[in-house]
């Protein structure tokens, strides 16, 4: 969904842009954006996690809904889009929103941000900035052109990655 701000990426969403596009993903709790950006062919890609693996989903028809789906269908959009090699990725959400009512409890936020990594590890790209975590949810704009991602969360303030 195109907006003020640019492109919106909904969860489970994929979405690549260059030029002077912002991606943006709004009210990050336990999701995980992933944002891989390619300096030197300025095109950058949005992926909105929701569950860290297809095993803990009936529905896959959507390959940005889980971590190991994800990362490798982002990929593939931005070389399509004439990224190359060199990429990057910077991670922002994982929060644990509920902690106070689930001590002890499986922590999704945790376990989505473990299953990014690991992802983008096994595809090769460094995480170069992250903001994941805490207890406080997030929503992030990824700039196209330079790689900047603002992270904005009323709880913790802004931050830039």
């Amino acid at each position: 969904m195109t907006d003020a701000l640019g492109l919106h990426v909904p969860v489970a969403g994929v979405a690549v842009a260059s030029g002077e596009q912002v991606l943006s993903a709004v009210g990050l709790g336990s999701c995980v954006a992933v944002m891989v950006h390619d300096p030197i062919h300025r095109v950058a890609g949005m992926a909105h996690v929701l569950l860290p693996d297809t095993a803990l989903t009936r529905d896959t028809s959507r390959p940005g809904k889980c971590a190991n789906t994800a990362v490798p269908h982002l990929v593939e959009q931005m070389q399509a889009a004439g990224a190359g090699a060199g990429l990057v990725a910077r991670i922002a959400g994982g929060a644990a929103m509920f902690a106070a009512l689930a001590p002890g409890g499986v922590n999704m936020g945790e376990r989505n941000a473990d299953a990014v990594r690991a992802a983008l590890a096994t595809a090769g790209i460094p995480v170069v900035g992250e903001d994941v975590g805490g207890e406080h949810g997030r929503s992030v704009y990824f700039h196209a052109p330079t790689g900047r991602v603002d992270v904005v969360s009323l709880r913790a303030g802004r931050r830039v990655l």
